[in-house]
C-alpha cells in the first residue's frame, strides 16, 4: 500500500492509531522559525550588546536618576559686601543654598568655590614647588593676594601666622594693619585666618573685626577650646561670618554650632570647617564627615545647615606631596596631584568651598567645577561606536 491510497482510508477518519509502524527519515528544523516562537517580550528582558549596525531604540536607553525629597536646606552665606551694602568689595561670593543632596536632583544654587592661601609671613617650610611660587613674594601679604587675583581666585584667605606668641608674636593691632593692608590692594572677599592660639585669636578677631567693619569676612576660626562668645559679639557688632572649626568629629560641629547660635550668631553668617584630611592621611574620615553633615542638615537638622569650607592646603603637608623619593615620580608633579585629588574629593562629598596653595592646582580644579556645574560644550562622542566595542 502506498502512501496515497493510506492517506484515502484515513482522510474521514475521526482517530488514527498506529501498531508496528516505524518511520525512516531526516528530520530538518527551521531555527528562525523555532527562534520566532520565544520572541515575546519576556519579565526581564535582556538587551543585547549593539553593535555599529544594530538601530538603537532612544526607549530603550532612557535613563532617568532617581529624585529625591528632602525636609531641609542648607543656608546660603555671602562672603564679602559690596559699597552698597556698607563694604568695599567689587562683588560678593555666595556659597550653600542646597535643597538636594545630589546636583542632578536640581537643588544646588551655587558651586563651590576656590579661595588662595595667603601668609602674613615667610613660609620657608614650604615644599620648593610652593617657593618656587611664592617665594618672591611671600614677605608682602598685599603682593600675595594681588598676585593670587590675577590667577583667577575668587576668595582670598589672609593666614595671621605671626601672631602666635610661639612665631613672632605679632600684635593684634598690627595683624589688623596688615588686613587693612590687603583689603586695598584686593577687591576680592577676604577669609581671614589666626594662629590657632586659644588665647590671642579672640583677642586677634576683635581688632581685626573692627578695622574690618562691613566687609563681610570669613573670621577662621572658632572652636571649642577657646572664647567662642568673644568672636560671636565681634562677628554681629562688625557685620562678618564666623567658621566653626571642629576636628573630625560630628559630635562636636553640632555642639560648636549650636553653642554660636545661641550666643545671637545668625544663621546666615555661619560656615562649618569639619577639618580636612589629605588624601592618604584621613581623607576616608573626611569625606563620611562631609557627607553626614550634608545628609543631615537636608533630613531636618537645624543645627547642621550650614555650608562647608575645606582646608585643602593640608595636602602639602603629606610627604608624598613633597618627599624627594625618585620612585615616586617628580616631587614638582606629586604636589599638584596630592591637592586636586584632595580636592575633587572633598567636592564630591559636598563641601562647598576649599583653601588651596598651587595656582596650577587651582586651575585644574576650577576647570572641573565648571565642565560640572555650567554647560560647557564638549567633543562629539558616537556612543553607539564605543558601545559596540566593547
Amino acid at each position: 500500500m502506498n502512501i496515497e491510497e493510506i492517506l484515502k482510508d484515513i482522510v474521514d477518519a475521526e482517530e488514527i492509531e498506529l501498531e508496528k509502524v516505524s518511520i525512516e527519515g531526516d528530520i530538518v528544523l527551521e531555527i528562525d522559525k523555532l527562534l520566532s516562537t520565544f520572541s515575546q517580550p519576556q519579565s526581564n528582558p535582556v538587551i543585547a550588546t549593539p553593535t555599529k549596525s544594530a538601530e538603537i531604540k532612544e526607549d530603550v536607553y532612557k535613563f532617568s536618576p532617581p529624585i529625591q525629597e528632602y525636609n531641609g536646606n542648607v543656608a546660603e552665606i555671602t562672603l564679602g559686601s559690596t559699597k552698597a551694602d556698607g563694604g568695599t568689595r567689587r562683588k560678593v561670593v555666595k556659597i550653600g543654598g542646597q535643597t538636594t543632596l545630589y546636583r542632578f536632583e536640581g537643588g544646588y544654587k551655587n558651586p563651590p568655590v576656590i579661595s588662595f592661601d595667603v601668609f602674613d609671613m615667610e613660609m620657608t617650610s614650604f615644599p620648593k614647588t610652593l617657593r618656587e611660587q611664592w617665594g618672591d613674594i611671600w614677605d608682602d601679604p598685599a603682593s600675595w593676594a594681588k598676585k593670587a587675583v590675577k590667577l583667577g581666585t575668587e576668595l582670598v584667605t589672609l593666614h595671621l601666622v605671626s601672631t602666635d606668641p610661639r612665631v613672632k608674636d605679632t600684635s593684634p593691632k598690627e595683624a589688623a594693619r596688615t588686613v587693612e593692608d590687603v583689603l586695598q590692594a584686593v577687591k576680592v572677599p577676604l577669609v581671614v585666618g589666626g594662629s590657632g592660639n586659644p588665647e590671642k585669636d579672640p583677642l586677634l578677631f576683635e581688632k581685626v573685626a573692627e578695622a574690618a567693619e562691613g566687609e563681610m569676612l570669613l573670621l577662621a576660626s572658632a572652636n571649642l577650646d577657646l572664647d567662642f562668645k568673644k568672636i560671636v559679639d565681634v562677628a554681629k557688632k562688625y557685620k562678618h561670618n564666623v567658621l566653626a572649626f571642629t576636628s573630625m568629629n560630628i559630635t562636636d560641629q553640632q555642639s560648636l554650632n549650636r553653642l554660636l547660635l545661641e550666643e545671637g550668631l545668625p544663621k546666615n553668617q555661619l560656615v562649618q570647617d569639619p577639618t580636612t584630611g589629605a588624601l592618604g592621611y584621613g581623607i576616608d574620615y573626611t569625606y563620611s564627615i562631609i557627607e553626614r553633615l550634608k545628609q543631615n542638615a537636608l533630613k531636618g537638622e537645624k543645627v547642621l545647615q550650614n555650608p562647608i569650607f575645606c582646608g585643602v592646603t593640608n595636602a602639602w603637608a603629606a610627604r608624598e606631596a613633597w618627599m624627594n623619593e625618585p620612585k615616586w615620580g617628580a616631587r614638582e608633579h606629586r604636589g599638584l596631584l596630592w591637592e586636586i585629588f584632595t580636592a575633587l574629593t572633598v567636592i564630591n562629598a559636598g563641601a562647598d568651598g576649599m583653601m588651596m596653595l598651587h595656582p596650577n592646582s587651582v586651575k585644574i580644579v576650577k576647570e572641573i567645577i565648571e565642565a560640572a556645574t555650567e554647560d560647557l560644550e564638549g567633543p562629539e562622542i558616537d556612543y553607539q561606536d564605543w558601545v559596540g566595542s566593547i
